[in-house]
């Protein structure tokens, strides 16, 4: 397998290829973090949503793999911004993670209500405490973005956002770049929608690949851009590390910066306003 190479922007290092938790629970959730950690992935993604924090605490544990290499990240829920209750939630995921911090801790959706200031500082508290090496945000648009690194002045190092080949975030990207953030792209693979995609098959075929592993290497290419694909099958796990191997050419990539790009997977009713003016 061809080693993960690393994203680096200043406050953060991780691996640009991360193993996706959300939907997978108890055993499942288990044995899924073992395998990948086996495999040599080192890099996983959970949130106090998913549930699962419990269990993936259990796997690193089995795993035998020293706790400072594996990049943890997850995420406090938006009804816990208020500073008590994020300090709650994270205590609660170090206790479920059994670790004392965490690699990258991130308000996991924007509140309709919340006082940003206020959540960004209890986020820095956090991290001045050592419970979190670094710090940023989820599902922030341009807008958020702005009043977060702008405004408030908080040091975040990173937005999780959905990205994938049918979906525009180049705003998101540009802004990312220009101030020295990482993005990490969630439903990376669409949530299954290109396994049958047409012009992902046809470039697939040319480099005796799947549409899956073009799209992810088509992220993983790009600067700054890390991927966490969900993966519970040890099939899936190789499939998305060989991902790596593909050298995707300029016909490639203009025939993806050619689809449709506004696909949105996910949009719950207390999302933010995606095309908000930045």
């Amino acid at each position: 397998m061809n080693p993960i190479p690393a994203l680096s922007v200043p406050g953060l290092t991780m691996p640009k290829l991360g193993l996706g938790t959300f939907r997978m629970r108890g055993a499942e959730c288990r044995g899924a973090v073992e395998q990948a950690l086996g495999l040599g992935y080192r890099h996983i993604d959970t949130a106090q949503m998913y549930g699962n924090e419990d269990a993936i605490g259990e796997a690193l544990a089995a795993s035998g793999v020293a706790r400072g290499q594996v990049h943890i990240t997850t995420k406090v829920w938006w009804e816990n911004l208020a500073p008590d209750a994020m300090r709650r939630a994270m205590e609660d995921s170090l206790r479920a993670l059994r670790t004392d911090y965490v690699d990258l801790y991130l308000i996991h959706w924007p509140a309709p209500a919340m006082d940003l200031a206020a959540s960004l500082a209890a986020l820095v508290r956090l991290k001045e405490e050592g419970r979190a090496r670094a710090i940023g945000v989820s599902n922030f648009p341009v807008a958020l973005m702005r009043r977060a690194v702008e405004e408030v002045r908080a040091p975040i190092v990173c937005n999780q956002v959905e990205y994938h080949v049918l979906l525009d975030q180049s705003a998101v990207l540009a802004y990312a770049r220009a101030h020295g953030l990482a993005v990490t792209a969630y439903c990376p693979l669409a949530q299954g929608r290109l396994a049958q995609h047409p012009e992902l098959d046809r470039i697939a075929r040319k480099h005796g690949a799947s549409p899956a592993q073009v799209a992810l290497k088509w992220l993983l290419d790009q600067d700054g851009v890390a991927a966490i694909p969900k993966a519970a099958r040890e099939a899936s796990q190789r499939a998305n590390l060989a991902a790596l191997a593909i050298t995707l050419d300029d016909s490639d990539r203009a025939a993806i910066a050619a689809l449709p790009k506004t696909e949105r997977c996910v949009s719950p009713g207390f999302a933010p306003a995606w095309d908000a003016p930045g």
